[in-house]
């Protein structure tokens, strides 16, 4: 009996908290997007009659409040348009604190926009063989598909600069592209690709290609290609890097660390390391070797940290963060407590 009641007791308290727990949600407006899609339905169909289709609504909690209401674009296929409204504010509802009908035109415009600008990009990669399999949460960079290897990445870097350099010239010399210094394409290798979750076919292509959960499932064994560009002509060689899922980095980085404090204390027998991670880029046609910086003090400051650390160390590594061959000292890297200067490499 004893232990019926014990059973009863937490069976109980579990569903009162559960209760309190849904009343609570209820209350904050996170459980239920109704309102918030209904009002946004009614504000489209008002100022966009026959132009959007609500495909989706999720809540905003626990930020701002309010919901992110997904549209479809009736005549564009690509295009995605994403409101933000919250009808329980007690102003009457606003789309981040501003005129809704404003913000909705707005947002019609940037998805738009960003359609017709994942249309050139597309273009341009297609024609040169590349397939983009996945964008950025802001359109770029694009995803592609490639095997990277010391007999493939000299090549492979290359023909996608190429595809980059389509991509600028067909964004016009005016575009925001053609005047940035740089431009970046995240290279995936084909058997994480291949077991990539496409989505619905329904759903808008840039809605489909910019979900966080296929960025995610990208991560592993990608790399990240720079570009640099000058007036409007890229360097179609590029430098790459290996893209890693953050606990993955800190490993890496900490294997680094540990590695190269142990070689310094022959010289600096106080060394102190700094935690700022540098970035590694993969070593010219190879992608087993890495090159980048690491931070240190030859002594620790009055709290035991290494901080505005004014020496570097170069080193290269394997996959795993080991070292190989020998480190190059590098002083003088910082202006002040100001900015590093480290040289390239």
């Amino acid at each position: 009996m004893a232990g019926s009641r014990r059973r009863g007791w937490r069976a109980g308290l579990t569903g009162a908290l559960a209760g309190s727990l849904a009343v609570l949600l209820g209350a904050c407006g996170v459980v239920d997007t109704k309102d918030d899609r209904r009002a946004a339905e009614e504000l489209a169909e008002k100022h966009f009659p026959g132009q959007l289709r609500a495909i989706g609504a999720r809540t905003l909690f626990p930020g701002s409040g309010g919901s992110e209401v997904t549209f479809a674009v009736t005549d564009d296929r690509d295009a995605v348009v994403r409101l933000r409204i919250d009808t329980d504010r007690a102003d009457g509802g606003t789309c981040d604190r501003e005129d809704c009908a404003d913000v909705l035109a707005e947002a019609v415009r940037r998805g738009r926009q960003q359609a017709e600008d994942f249309r050139t990009l597309k273009g341009a990669f297609d024609a040169c063989g590349y397939e983009v399999v996945a964008l950025g949460p802001t359109g770029t960079p694009p995803y592609v598909v490639a095997e990277l290897t010391n007999a493939t990445v000299t090549r492979v870097l290359g023909e996608i600069g190429e595809c980059v350099q389509r991509w600028v010239t067909a964004s016009g010399a005016d575009s925001t592209l053609a005047k940035a210094q740089a431009s970046y394409v995240n290279v995936v290798s084909p058997s994480v690709a291949d077991r990539r979750d496409r989505g619905q076919a329904s759903w808008p292509t840039v809605m489909r290609l910019t979900r966080s959960d296929l960025l995610g499932s990208l991560t592993k064994h990608a790399y990240s290609a720079s570009y640099e560009i000058a007036a409007g002509r890229v360097d179609t060689t590029g430098s790459a890097r290996v893209v890693r899922p953050f606990r993955e980095r800190q490993e890496f980085g900490d294997t680094v660390q540990n590695a190269v404090k142990e070689q310094l204390r022959a010289t600096y027998p106080r060394v102190v390391m700094s935690t700022y991670q540098w970035i590694w880029r993969l070593e010219p046609g190879r992608v087993d070797r890495q090159a980048g910086y690491v931070l240190f003090c030859p002594e620790p400051d009055a709290r035991g940290q290494c901080v505005n650390s004014d020496d570097a160390v170069l080193v290269t590594t394997d996959e795993h963060g080991n070292p190989v061959g020998r480190i190059r000292l590098v002083h003088d890297v910082r202006e002040g407590t100001g900015a590093l200067r480290l040289p390239p490499y």
